[in-house]
């Protein structure tokens, strides 16, 4: 069996699990974010009294954070008016920040966990060792009633990487090269995990950022065997209840596909698909009109890091703005400690609030008609970011930099010289 399948028998307290077949599984993680308060009406109307485990419940502010809208106050003010009556401690309110950061932040993904939030970006724990996935209301809810739910086992496809890393290069130009080259719909209900020798090279941040992007390609979720880099974070924050599975060797993967991660340079995911990418270069010059710097894809302290590495001592360009949003306070509070979000500031760029923001078009950075944005989130659909023809181009966080920088499209190569950066 596959490690992912191992975790899914473990929690359907079968001996074994094989693709294609329908399990029953506890949930360790059940997690709502603000969009979705339907979840608690359909609790209710499913007849539940008290979720199954208020301590494996977790309700996020993170998309109306904070809210711009009286609908979305009223959304928040039932959503605390529900975790008092259950009885649930953990309440990310509006000033913590977007969900699979915060899980990261607060040591709540771990190997060998099944994590359900009601988010499509849950594939981000497998960088973890973990099964995480997305659902809808209705299936969040049956969590809350029974702390279980169904899945169909999936297949597995394992990309391999190889080669080392161009300085100025970063994982979310290897994750998008890869959708790219594979495109939307490649991994639809498969698991891809993310294997070779070249993932040593990867941080446990740009590992998220890899995992959250398998998305993008259909994955139900994504897998990185735990490792050195793994342990160090389970010691940071002193986890110890967990458990690490193992790939068999002779097991078969649906599709085992290699990178080699030498030859992928700055990378942009052009309108309006995910998998519209080409290099970086063949937009060069292109101008832009606001650079986008956060989200649970490329918001974290290593983004900001590079960033103002590229920008300190320097002012961003004339008729470009920058918006900075950290994944979570605790990357905000880091960030003011290394000096970085004093550096961006210096050099021009907004801060707003920890939260998603801007990414899914809700408020704090909005487009206006043919407005470009070069961003470091995960999705560049018409009217994700604002006006539908708005045109949002998705990069490294370098590349975000660079771009505000110049005021147009700039390889961020050049101004990394030494390291990727991070």
């Amino acid at each position: 069996m596959h490690a992912i399948e191992k975790i899914l028998a473990k929690k359907a307290g079968k001996a074994s699990v094989h693709a294609g077949e329908i399990v029953n599984c506890d949930v360790d993680i059940a997690g709502i974010n603000d969009l979705y308060y339907q979840t608690v009406k359909s609790f209710y109307e499913m007849g539940g009294e008290k979720v199954f485990d208020p301590e494996k419940v977790i309700l996020f502010f993170d998309h109306y954070a904070p809210c711009a809208t009286e609908k979305q106050a009223d959304n928040h003010k039932k959503f605390r008016q529900f975790t008092n009556e259950q009885g649930i401690p953990h309440l990310m309110d509006i000033n913590e920040g977007v969900c699979h950061q915060l899980m990261a932040d607060y040591g709540f993904s771990r190997p060998g966990q099944i994590i359900v939030i009601t988010d499509s970006h849950t594939t981000t724990h497998g960088a973890f060792g973990a099964f995480g996935t997305g659902v809808g209301a209705t299936d969040l809810a049956t969590i809350l009633v029974t702390g279980k739910l169904w899945f169909k086992v999936p297949e597995v496809i394992r990309i391999n990487l190889t080669g080392k890393l161009q300085p100025g290069v970063y994982a979310k130009d290897v994750i998008l090269h890869i959708i790219g080259k594979l495109k939307a719909d490649y991994g639809v209900y498969k698991a891809v995990e993310f294997a070779g020798p070249a993932i040593k090279q990867f941080s446990l941040s740009e590992r998220m950022a890899m995992c959250n992007m398998s998305t993008e390609m259909g994955a139900k979720t994504s897998y990185i065997q735990p490792d050195e880099i793994t342990m160090a974070y389970l010691a940071a924050h002193n986890i110890t209840d967990y458990t690490i599975y193992e790939t068999d060797p002779d097991y078969v993967y649906d599709a085992d596909l290699t990178f080699d991660v030498t030859e992928i340079g700055p990378q942009l995911a052009a309108p309006f698909s995910v998998d519209n990418v080409d290099d970086l270069t063949a937009f060069a010059g292109l101008h832009v009109d606001q650079c986008y710097l956060g989200s649970c894809t490329g918001g974290r302290t290593e983004d900001f890091a590079v960033a103002a590495k590229i920008l300190k001592g320097k002012h961003i360009a004339y008729g470009t703005r920058m918006i900075l949003v950290p994944g979570s306070r605790f990357v905000l509070q880091e960030c003011l400690e290394k000096g970085y979000i004093q550096t961006l500031m210096e050099a021009g760029a907004a801060l707003t609030a920890p939260g998603c923001a801007a990414c899914l078009g809700i408020h704090q950075g909005l487009l206006a008609e043919d407005e470009v944005c070069v961003s470091s989130t995960n999705r560049n659909f018409p009217g994700r970011m604002g006006h539908v023809k708005g045109r949002i181009y998705l990069g490294s966080p370098a590349s975000v930099a660079a771009a505000a920088l110049n005021g147009k499209v700039t390889d961020p190569r050049p101004y990394l010289e030494g390291g990727n950066g991070k």
